[in-house]
């Protein structure tokens, strides 16, 4: 018989399985790849697929250099998603302006959440970075289901983000 702590251990250990996979098959995908537009729109559609019961919208925010209060949207997989987001506003903005990653399980109980899909239940914002250490953009990973991500997720997720820039 298996608990449920026993399930979610194993969730965890195969989740955590897929990503390291995916580390590996992202590195070799974009190893000689340096056009960051390409790198990002493969990284999408690599985590979409493969998270694909989970993951409904994957893409990127970009911050826009003639509006730098502004992240822009990039290359993504999913519906059509908001085409800007002003730092600080939003699970995207907040993470941006903090730095931080931000795992939201319930958009709807998350103040001034904007609902660019109204499918969409719960969230993760990753912030990447360039070599100097400055704000490039964000990964965004939404999900149908509530409370879809976790720490396994961000680890996996920023480790995705630091090969994304590692040009």
């Amino acid at each position: 018989m298996v608990r449920m702590s026993d399930a979610n251990r194993l969730a965890a250990d195969v989740k955590r399985g897929h990503y390291a996979e995916l580390e590996i098959e992202l590195k070799s995908i974009l190893a000689d790849e340096p056009n960051m537009v390409a790198r990002m729109a493969t990284m999408a559609c690599v985590l979409a697929t493969r998270f694909e019961s989970v993951f409904f919208w994957t893409g990127f925010y970009l911050v826009d250099p003639e509006r730098p209060t502004e992240l822009v949207i990039g290359p993504y997989q999913g519906t059509l998603g908001c085409m800007r987001i002003a730092l600080g506003k939003g699970v995207c903005g907040t993470s941006a302006q903090s730095g931080e990653t931000v795992i939201v399980p319930d958009v709807h109980a998350f103040p001034g959440h904007i609902a660019c899909d109204s499918r969409t239940e719960s969230e993760i914002v990753v912030p990447i970075f360039d070599s100097a250490s400055r704000l490039y953009g964000v990964l965004d990973v939404d999900s149908c289901l509530p409370a879809a991500f976790d720490e396994d997720d961000r680890d996996g997720l920023e480790a995705m983000c630091r090969i994304l820039m590692s040009v």
